[in-house]
């Protein structure tokens, strides 16, 4: 916590009402650096929009400048936050792969890296699957036979575009798969004729071209009702959530709001050097500023400090929590909850450490890994998520 001295003067003093500097040390305005960086997905999708709509905020309100890196695949990233060129991502689910070791980053050049949460866009879009209107596709199973993206180093958008195969009883086998080298190459693919299906946000600008070009635009609903469906689904993403999709593209022609999968986008989440008074800072910004930024951007509306969520896959900053705290919404379960991802990221490293003490041939390096990974958290009487 940050221990520096505010002039309680300057705040007035209330009679009777006794305060340690330690229970006030945040309450004085936002102190941010003149100049913040953060990761984030490449222009034209919805994290970059949201996030040019939050620096102009900032700009504003505190005299900061934000700079974006966009980055085309999920390593790419991660990798300024691993080399602490930058200290915050607006990233996706990768962010949560690469917290876990998994998939990308089941690599020993990577492994699994601790990372706070600070603040979510947890908005009433979707996060599916978009498919060209001429395809014909109306439901994941009709996917079958399809030519759908796969986008290189990027686990997250792949492992979210399985999981959809999945609720349609569909893998990869089963449809044509389509590799482009980014994400909004992937938009292009379907844009051309050269795929039928992308994953992405329901409110991604680079829908619009979709939407406006002959392919035309579609989101294939998928209905609460279908339990086998969503058990499918959720064995390989257990983030997904099922939803009322009310924020869609403008331009999209299909029935909103209708069923459809949600969680997160983007994840604000720091390494842990990012400094106390940049993660109270930012998070304090964001929050109390929701109605300078709620217009500024697609589906904004997940950036309320009612629309945060404390019991996710991610242990919160110390700062940030010290806010939430202040702000009456963080509990005692909450602590509970955070101590037990802490611990789990405490585990996970042991068994890293473990690892990098093996001699492994570079092509059995993933496998071994993920072997030693499962056995470490089974000891530690944690769910594995990723075999």
């Amino acid at each position: 916590m940050i221990r520096e001295r505010r002039k309680i003067a300057a705040f007035g003093i209330i009679a009777g009402i006794a305060m340690t500097f330690t229970s006030v040390a945040f309450a004085a305005d936002v102190k941010l650096p003149k100049e913040i960086s953060w990761t984030a997905y490449e222009s034209g999708s919805s994290g970059y929009s949201q996030s040019v709509g939050i620096g102009n905020m900032l700009k504003k309100h505190y005299g900061v400048d934000l700079r974006i890196i966009p980055g085309k695949n999920d390593v790419s990233r991660m990798t300024p936050l691993k080399l602490g060129q930058s200290k915050l991502c607006a990233c996706g689910m990768a962010s949560y792969f690469a917290q876990e070791g998994v998939l990308m980053f089941a690599d020993k050049n990577w492994g699994p890296q601790r990372l706070y949460n600070l603040f979510n866009n947890n908005g009433r879009n979707g996060q599916q699957v978009a498919v060209s209107a001429v395809s014909g596709v109306k439901t994941p199973a009709d996917l079958k036979g399809k030519r759908v993206t796969f986008v290189k180093g990027a686990p997250a958008l792949n492992q979210n575009m399985e999981a959809f195969l999945a609720f349609g009883g569909l893998t990869w086998k089963d449809v044509i798969k389509v590799e482009v080298p980014g994400w909004g190459q992937s938009v292009d693919a379907v844009i051309n004729g050269q795929a039928d299906a992308v994953w992405g946000s329901t409110v991604s600008s680079k829908y619009a071209q979709l939407a406006s070009s002959p392919q035309g635009l579609y989101f294939p609903p998928l209905p609460a009702s279908d339990k086998a469906g969503w058990e499918r689904a959720r064995k390989i993403a257990p983030w997904w959530v099922p939803s009322t999709v009310q924020s869609v593209i403008a331009g999209y022609k299909g029935k909103v709001p209708y069923e459809g999968s949600n969680f997160p986008y983007p994840l604000f989440v720091s390494t842990p050097d990012a400094s106390e008074a940049l993660a109270y800072g930012l998070t304090k910004a964001v929050m109390d500023n929701y109605n300078d930024i709620k217009e500024s951007g697609p589906s904004m509306d997940g950036y309320q400090l009612s629309s945060q969520n404390f019991n996710f896959v991610f242990p919160y900053h110390p700062a940030a929590i010290q806010f939430y705290k202040e702000k009456g919404v963080w509990k005692a379960e909450h602590d509970a909850h955070n101590a037990a991802l802490l611990k789990r990221q405490d585990v996970l490293a042991a068994a890293w450490k473990e690892m990098q003490g093996k001699k492994v041939d570079d092509d059995k390096f993933a496998a071994e890994w993920m072997k030693l990974r499962a056995a470490a958290l089974t000891k530690a009487g944690m769910p594995v998520v990723f075999n």
